[in-house]
């Protein structure tokens, strides 16, 4: 039995700190933090009676903590502004999220700053500060022993709510402390889900408060600020000061609160009034806060009356109320109540200096009285957050993995901070979905989240190359909409779940599993265990052939060996009558004489390109095959570079490079033989005549880009040792006439057998516009000056413009600097290759624009290799396939519609052939595209 009331304290116990990890530290509901004290602190706030404040550890994961510094630190100042939490590293956006809240439900915010010289920089910044995903103001800290505090009532959209920072590049965000209180429903109904009510206050320590909301008890009471518990709901009342042309009248007496909603109980806030010392009018005003408001922006007004003395009944009090000049009530005057308070409200709109009067009547015996008054900016909240089941997925997932990014805030909203690797879907009336999660690469470990099946509009999902493990559950085959899953290159184990693979079956699915060592794909319930009969009976099956074809292979090695030997000695013998050098010439490849060439190109009859190297001809092998025949021109100065070329080119296979078929060394006459390229080159395909007559397709662009960013990995990574092209360039780029591309001309292609470790060149070469400027101005040369060439192309794919794009009659720009313009605002329309007619994925597009942008980051180790090029493009033809299919519709607005029809791959025999090659195409995608037609050179 003794066991019973130990447990009972651990519950209680518990259940406190749970309390108090979420702010909620009693039974008010109150959150109150002290940004930036040591995580598990707390404390009693003594100017509170007793509130408790916590650490924002609980809160936010972001940024650093830090201690305000002399002689900003003075006595006395509370002790939620002896220190601050600050977000350097130049995020655009990091948050807080406050819960529990009750959706629909009001509350007020408050967020406190005191810079104080926090950073011993002495430099004040500016930065915005939202709720949730809506501008609340502007935080400009002019004074560094100032202390800046805003207030808000708001209606929570969700069951959390968000309080964000944004950085303006104008200095570093820091806060001090961060409140939310929970306010009765009938309070301040103007505020809504479409608009809160925002209050600006600002006061030093020495010196009195500045801000609208005030009372009107005389300065020298104990209290020149009502806050809890003067107010159950901790609201900052300011004395509004000691002014000689009024006074103030008191009582004793408790005020009747039933006719307004503001308060619930009675509150000594109420209990004085103002009024004038020898006068018959009360004025105020106050002025616009270019903070918070535009010109247009409204207020609220809020005026507070209830008389507090027993009058006469041959004395009267009635005033009129007027608000610039306009009378609230018509022309009858007010008379205030007896110990019973009204609420006088206004809206106000304008810019400039507003004006509040209180003028007795005529038949007024004694002046006006205020008992206090508050002044809100109403501020619109247009934006459109994320849906709740979607935002708190995402937050969950963003928990469970730790994963960082830039995932702070709302997920999808507003868009300029949309969360890395989502796409969302938008709508003008109704909140964002999240339509696609990439998370490839990403570092993620442990079980699938459950959190994933709530992603209810998720129609892409890539978890690839990552450590997930465990089953993959069963929830995956429910999600309504899902279309794309990749898991491949995981840790996951057991049977994938029999309806996620019938769903690949009949097509309504694209399903990724490989490189899973311990997970089964045959659809069965469990993973079979292995019949051992079976086995002995499979190796027996597997390895006598083996013996056999081996005992078959050392026959005809030793038969080859003795006949190369042969040839070997034939072949020494014949070398002893030629030069050490021109043994040193000698090429695998076939050698031409120029004869031959003559022949091969009837006299070099049809030219079909030019470059500096000189002219290529279009000619054919004994076997009708056609072949490019590039020549060497007297004035080029080509024979080192004829030389490295037939080099590498003789020593690398791959796919997408150019095969050399043979070359020419023929006294004064250099060549070299090719396979020919039906398509042409890239630069002519994109804005030669045939762009004109058959422009390319997005789909078709990406296809090029891919093969080429292929060719280029085989380069740097499986050629031992790596090669650098160093002129990669839309010229340089070949197409067949499937539109298969190949990289070509290596005539200024390095070797590095260091490991692709800087290397330092006597004249950096390449070609203007694709050069990368950190070799061209360090002669540095690294497989990184070929990612800034290739992120030029990308660029070109995109746009169809050259590297110059003209502006003017007179004036070109790089393209990269002309694309960043455009896109800075937001509008990828803009950039796109008009000859595309519209018809691409616009997420695709706007990827591959983001990648060609990190392609020319400065400096190089901030770019991509090629290896990460090739994935990135990857996952920028799976959204153009996903949208080819139909699973993407790019609406007018650039977002995706949720409302596309399904896709029945059974409805129409010849769609639904059309849609399984582009599926295979997906899945051969997923698979690696990079074969090569031959060994890696060594």
């Amino acid at each position: 039995m003794a066991a019973v009331p130990i447990l009972l304290c651990l519950l209680i116990f518990a259940s406190k700190l749970a309390a108090r990890a979420n702010g909620e530290i009693d039974t008010l509901g109150f959150i109150s933090i002290d940004c930036g004290i040591p995580e598990g602190t707390e404390y009693a706030d003594q100017s509170t009676r007793g509130l408790r404040y916590v650490s924002d550890a609980g809160f936010t994961d972001a940024g650093l903590n830090a201690g305000v510094n002399p002689p900003y630190n003075v006595k006395g100042l509370a002790d939620r502004y002896l220190n601050a939490r600050y977000f350097p590293g130049g995020g655009a956006r990091s948050c807080y999220t406050l819960r529990p809240v009750i959706a629909g439900d009001r509350y007020l915010v408050r967020a406190t700053f005191y810079y104080g010289n926090y950073d011993a920089l002495d430099r004040l910044p500016a930065f915005d500060l939202h709720l949730g995903v809506n501008r609340w103001v502007t935080v400009n800290v002019t004074d560094p022993g100032d202390i800046y505090i805003f207030e808000a009532v708001v209606v929570s959209p969700a069951d959390f709510f968000q309080v964000c920072l944004i950085n303006r590049d104008l200095g570093t965000p820091f806060i001090s402390g961060l409140d939310l209180r929970p306010l009765q429903e009938d309070m301040y109904p103007e505020a809504t889900v479409n608009q809160s009510l925002a209050l600006l206050n600002f006061r030093r320590p020495a010196a009195a408060y500045s801000f609208n909301r005030y009372h009107f008890w005389r300065p020298a009471s104990t209290y020149r600020v009502f806050r809890y518990p003067f107010d159950p709901y901790d609201r900052l009342w300011q004395s509004y000061g000691d002014i000689d042309a009024w006074t103030n009248i008191t009582t004793s007496t408790a005020i009747d609160v039933s006719n307004i909603s503001s308060f619930h109980t009675t509150s000594k806030i109420l209990w004085s009034a103002a009024t004038p010392v020898n006068g018959t009018r009360i004025d105020f005003t106050w002025s616009s806060d270019s903070s918070i408001n535009n010109d247009n922006t409204p207020y609220l007004l809020l005026l507070y009356f209830a008389e507090v003395q027993r009058l006469p009944s041959n004395v009267l009090r009635q005033f009129d109320i007027l608000v610039d000049n306009t009378t609230w009530n018509g022309s009858q005057g007010y008379i205030p109540k007896y110990l019973s308070v009204e609420l006088v409200k206004r809206m106000v709109s304008g810019s400039g200096q507003h004006t509040v009067s209180l003028v007795a009547t005529p038949d007024a015996t004694l002046p006006p009285i205020l008992n206090a008054f508050e002044i809100y900016s109403v501020v619109p909240m247009n934006e459109i957050a994320t849906n709740n089941a979607d935002a708190k997925a995402m937050m969950t997932i963003r928990t469970k993995y730790a994963l960082k990014k830039n995932w702070l805030g709302d997920p999808c909203a507003p868009k300029a901070f949309a969360w890395d690797g989502l796409n969302c879907s938008y709508s003008s009336s109704g909140p964002a979905w999240v339509t696609a999660l990439h998370l490839s690469s990403s570092g993620l470990s442990g079980a699938i989240d459950a959190s994933f099946r709530d992603l209810k509009s998720l129609q892409y999902l890539n978890l690839s190359n990552n450590s997930l493990s465990g089953p993959v559950p069963d929830f995956l085959a429910q999600m309504p909409s899902l279309t794309f899953l990749d898991l491949s290159s995981n840790k996951l184990s057991g049977p994938v779940p029999a309806v996620l693979l019938q769903k690949r079956q009949n097509g309504s699915l694209v399903l990724r599993t490989s490189n899973n060592a311990n997970l089964c794909n045959n659809g069965a319930s469990t993973c079979e265990p292995e019949n051992k009969i079976g086995n002995r009976i499979l190796v027996i099956a597997i390895v006598v052939p083996i013996v056999v074809a081996t005992l078959l292979f050392l026959v005809a090695f030793l038969i080859l060996h003795r006949m190369k030997n042969k040839q070997v000695t034939k072949m020494a013998n014949s070398s002893r009558l030629r030069s050490p050098r021109e043994r040193s010439n000698l090429f695998e490849n076939r050698q031409f004489t120029y004869k031959e060439l003559k022949l091969m190109t009837a006299n070099f009859k049809e030219e079909i390109g030019r470059g500096g190297f000189g002219a290529v001809f279009l000619g054919y092998l004994e076997n009708g095959s056609p072949v490019a025949v590039k020549m060497c021109s007297k004035t080029s100065r080509g024979d080192r570079e004829f030389s490295a070329e037939v080099q590498h080119l003789s020593r690398v296979h791959h796919r997408n490079l150019v095969s050399l078929i043979g070359y020419c060394k023929d006294k004064k006459y250099l060549a070299l033989v090719y396979e020919y390229m039906h398509g042409g080159n890239l630069e002519g395909r994109l804005r030669g005549e045939a762009s004109a007559a058959t422009p390319l397709t997005w789909h078709q662009r990406l296809k090029i880009a891919l093969d080429s960013a292929h060719g280029l990995e085989y380069l740097h990574k499986a050629c031992q040792p790596p090669l650098i092209h160093r002129d990669v360039k839309t010229t340089n780029i070949l197409l067949s006439a499937e539109l298969e591309a190949k990289i070509s001309d290596f005539g200024l292609t390095k070797v590095f057998a260091d490991d692709f470790r800087t290397h330092v060149t006597t004249q950096p070469a390449g070609t203007l516009g694709y050069l990368d400027p950190e070799y061209y101005n360090t002669s540095r040369l690294s497989e990184k000056s070929d990612v800034y060439s290739f992120g030029v192309v990308l660029l070109e794919l995109i746009t169809g413009q050259p590297p110059a794009v003209p502006v003017t009659g007179t004036e070109t720009i790089h393209i990269a600097f002309w694309v960043h313009q455009k896109l800075s605002m937001g509008n990828i329309e803009s950039i796109v290759d008009p000859r595309m007619g519209g018809e691409y994925d616009v997420n695709s597009v706007w990827k591959v624009a983001e990648l060609a942008l990190q392609c020319k980051e400065r400096p190089s180790r901030e770019r991509p290799t090629m290896t990460d090029v090739v994935a990135e493009l990857k996952e920028c033809m799976e959204l153009d396939v996903l949208h080819t299919m139909g699973y993407y519709r790019s609406a007018p607005s650039s977002t995706i519609n949720l409302n596309a029809p399904s896709v029945d791959l059974q409805s129409d025999a010849q769609e639904s052939d059309a849609r399984q090659e582009t599926v295979l195409e997906l899945e051969q995608l997923g698979n690696g595209s990079s074969t090569q037609l031959g060994p890696a050179p060594r």
